[in-house]
């Protein structure tokens, strides 16, 4: 995967004899190479190119090799395309040469997205340690759980010792304090191994503040007042200047994918990645990128998305811009509005209803242009003609956990027997399942908001956080509000971190049992491995059941019914198409989330069928299913 001198990449590049780099500085009467060396600094001249990019070698230096760029003879800041920043966003730039690590993933070809099943992670709190290293130690974890795909929350190089990842402006440079190049290297290797794809978040749609050198190096043009966004002007995509913006990131994705062997990214806010041009940049993006991968190899792109748009994911040929899947938050937002009754902010535009919630299941997501209460203007297009493993779904990620104050999980505010029930729809259903990591043993840890900015800037996003909840009624007191945790205090991170130990102990080991039984089903079952809309059918049952019917069109059936609130629950699964078995066939137990091998403390008969066809559950709890032969 060596990267061709006819690609003209920018950044550094280890050559026989020394080291190529490439900057675009445009606005600027000089540019030099700052090497640092055991005599002290040294500066280089560039030669000007046009357009704004700047080039040259030096020689007798290599990999490991300390620089930075010095604009028109003043000062010099670290490489806007470094591949490591061992001292830090502030600090020099490291000499970087992919080709030296010995992958031992030749046979790989990654996985289909009809096979994936993600589990989010972020490197910092997910282990002890927090290193990419320590992450790699956790791996026979999740293959043994039934997990296909690890999803690793951004790890560009970011201000200070923790940060959600969000704010990272070096966008080449894997984080130092993860491990660097080196060991997200070992860790993708490893994953392949065992045979786990991983994907990785990346930001686009803005840079963060601390650290950021760009609008130095570029003359304010990676910017642009045309268009704005949360976090202010946009990134210039289709602008002035927007040629080199635009190489920047494309050639950072395609980076990922020769220099460390990944299998997918996770885009951003991609509903903030504003571009006029006539070739969208996502569509520029997904083209290169899966040229870079090559023909032999599954990669894939999944949007974040608020919008409920299907251009996204939509080929090229039908005017779409080719992405694979994208984050459909709307059964997120259903179920914890139905199991949690949350209501507040955009849960407002949530009924939480078991037939909106078999209405999600069986589009994909729920707004396909109807007005919202909380926007108060439409959203959405329609789902059909999408696949259905182009909807990622789950029911929590890390926005969902930590953008709330205290970072509480699902199972901290739900009963078990609820969470258990709403797992099942969850993994059992035909869409791509997503994982928060912890979610498969109920972790007691919270997920906080955590930053380590220098001061001043702390206090300001110390006391945005807080403001962000003014307008919640259970922060509405400023008391209250100033109970929320502080990011910029240590303890906020470190209380983030999950407690692996607690996964043998009840009743978090009974719900683990749960997660690897059904993801083994999923695996291994011909109902759930048919991912077409044909397959798959959903309807409400009573005021707060779901049934979800699941067929491969080769007489292989499966039923699950899950009860998301208190009561009896009887189905009479005789009566409707989307609970009646096929024909010949009657319903018999698979399982019950509820048995007492996953936590439960049911005593007695679970669930029963009766000879007509009738379904009595007591919820909340869900039951499984099969079609056998009648008789």
């Amino acid at each position: 995967m060596r990267v061709t001198g006819a690609e003209r990449p920018q950044g550094a590049r280890v050559v026989p004899g020394g080291v190529e780099f490439r900057v675009w500085a445009p606005g600027h009467g000089r540019v030099d190479v700052v090497a640092y060396g055991e005599a002290g600094a040294r500066d280089h001249p560039l030669a000007r190119e046009g357009g704004g990019w700047w080039s040259g070698r030096v020689e007798g230096i290599g990999a490991g090799a300390r620089y930075r760029y010095r604009l028109g003879g003043g000062g010099a800041y670290p490489d806007p395309a470094s591949r490591s920043q061992p001292e830090g966003v502030h600090g020099p730039s490291e000499v970087v040469d992919p080709d030296t690590f010995r992958w031992t993933d030749g046979g790989w070809r990654g996985i289909p997205l009809e096979e994936m099943v993600l589990y989010e992670a972020h490197v910092g709190t997910a282990t002890p340690e927090g290193t990419f290293d320590a992450l790699a130690g956790r791996l026979d974890h999740l293959r043994d759980l039934g997990v296909t795909a690890l999803e690793l929350m951004p790890v560009a190089e970011f201000p200070g010792a923790r940060n959600w990842g969000y704010d990272g402006v070096d966008i080449f440079a894997p984080e130092s304090s993860y491990g660097g190049p080196e060991g997200l290297r070992r860790l993708v290797d490893a994953a392949h191994a065992r045979g786990l794809a991983v994907v990785l978040d990346v930001v686009y749609n803005h840079f963060g503040p601390e650290g950021n050198y760009l609008p130095l190096f570029s003359g304010g043009r990676v910017f642009t007042e045309r268009h704005h966004t949360p976090w202010g002007a946009a990134v210039n995509y289709d602008g002035e200047g927007s040629e080199a913006v635009r190489e920047l990131v494309i050639g950072n994705a395609v980076h990922w994918v020769r220099e460390y062997h990944l299998d997918g990214l996770r885009l951003d806010a991609t509903h903030a990645i504003l571009d006029d041009s006539p070739t969208h940049l996502l569509a520029e993006l997904a083209e290169r990128a899966r040229a870079a991968a090559g023909p032999d190899r599954h990669f894939v792109l999944i949007a974040e998305d608020e919008r409920n748009e299907r251009r996204l994911v939509l080929p090229r040929r039908e005017g779409g811009l080719g992405l694979d899947a994208v984050w459909a938050d709307d059964l997120h937002h259903q179920l914890r509005a139905c199991v949690a009754g949350d209501r507040e902010g955009y849960f407002a535009d949530y009924t939480g209803s078991a037939e909106d919630v078999a209405a999600t299941l069986r589009k994909g997501w729920f707004y396909e242009g109807q007005r919202t209460r909380h926007r108060g203007d439409p959203r959405g297009t329609p789902a059909e003609g999408v696949p259905l493993p182009a909807f990622v779904h789950c029911i929590q990620n890390h926005d969902q956990v930590g953008n709330r104050a205290m970072g509480d999980r699902l199972c901290h505010g739900v009963s078990l027997p609820a969470y258990r029930a709403a797992s099942a729809l969850l993994l059992l259903s035909p869409g791509t399942p997503l994982l928060w990591m912890g979610q498969e043993w109920a972790a007691s840890s919270p997920f906080l908001y955590f930053t380590d900015h220098p001061e001043e800037l702390g206090r300001m996003v110390t006391a945005g956080r807080r403001e962000e909840f003014r307008h919640f009624s259970g922060f509405a007191d400023p008391e209250r509000r100033a109970r929320i945790p502080d990011p910029q205090d240590p303890d906020t991170f470190r209380r983030s971190k999950l407690a692996w130990e607690e996964r043998e102990r009840p009743p978090h080991a009974g719900v683990l049992a749960l997660y690897r039984e059904l993801l083994a089903l999923r695996r291994d079952e011909p109902a759930l491995r048919a991912r077409g809309r044909d397959t798959a059918a959903a309807a409400a049952v009573g005021e707060k059941g779901v049934a979800l019917r699941r067929t491969d069109g080769r007489g292989n059936a499966l039923l699950l019914v899950a009860g998301l609130g208190p009561g009896r629950l009887r189905v009479d699964t005789a009566s409707r198409e989307e609970t009646r078995p096929p024909e010949g066939a009657r319903w018999d137990l698979v399982l019950a989330t509820e048995e007492a091998r996953f936590g439960g403390e049911r005593v007695g008969e679970l669930a029963a069928v009766s000879p007509g066809g009738v379904l009595e559950l007591e919820g909340p709890g869900a039951v499984l299913l099969r079609a056998v032969p009648a008789g």
